[in-house]
């Protein structure tokens, strides 16, 4: 379950247990008037309105899944924030250039990977629960379980943060394990052998972050 399952449940946040501790703060920001489950609710539902419009359509063209991704889940998935945690020291040495190509190349190697899983995402495959955090609260987690082909209910936990433009998710952890640290191990040590433009030019490539956490170049 650990990439195509996975990475479902991470796109409807619409790309982390430790990394929560010591991620910077969130930017103050007026309230939201949506509650953080609001959002993901909102996200899921708008998605699957347009899914179950023409699934057909969409499993023969997995590009109409990408602008699926983009128009419901994009706005509402702090992208560069996970980035900055995804990345972790190498971001503070990266060139502003390096991680607006890392951000855009992860993020396609999302969508070009996955994407296409979520043709066959229902509504009756994700249970979303209740959450009303303090109206002075930067930080918030929205529980939801995800069922799986077998029936099974996998808990998934989107770690979310104020900011700006109203609450996004930055982290998502299933079943214990987090989606920025199982990237940042992936990630790491192809950096240190590589350097950071070689694994945001595989990335870019078409590459799986697994992939190239597994083999040098």
């Amino acid at each position: 379950m650990r990439y195509a399952s996975f990475m479902v449940a991470v796109m409807l946040a619409s790309p982390l247990a430790h990394a929560q501790a010591t991620a910077p703060a969130a930017p103050a920001a007026a309230a939201s008037p949506e509650s953080p489950s609001d959002v993901i609710q909102e996200a899921a539902q708008g998605m699957l309105a347009d899914l179950d419009k023409d699934r057909a359509s969409y499993r023969a063209d997995p590009s109409k899944v990408s602008a699926l991704v983009n128009k419901y889940l994009l706005p509402h998935f702090d992208s560069e924030f996970s980035a900055q945690l995804v990345l972790g020291q190498y971001w503070r040495t990266a060139t502003p250039d390096q991680r607006k190509r890392f951000i855009d190349a992860f993020y396609k190697s999302l969508l070009n990977n996955y994407g296409s899983a979520l043709t066959d995402f229902t509504a009756d495959r994700l249970k979303i629960y209740p959450t009303t955090p303090d109206p002075t609260a930067a930080r918030a987690t929205v529980r939801t379980e995800v069922k799986r082909d077998s029936g099974d209910r996998v808990a998934v936990n989107y770690y979310m943060r104020r900011t700006a433009e109203g609450w996004k998710a930055w982290d998502v952890v299933i079943d214990g394990i987090s989606y920025v640290n199982s990237y940042r191990e992936d990630f790491r040590p192809q950096i240190e052998a590589q350097g950071l433009d070689a694994v945001i030019k595989r990335l870019d490539a078409g590459e799986k972050p697994s992939a190239i956490g597994k083999t040098s170049k």
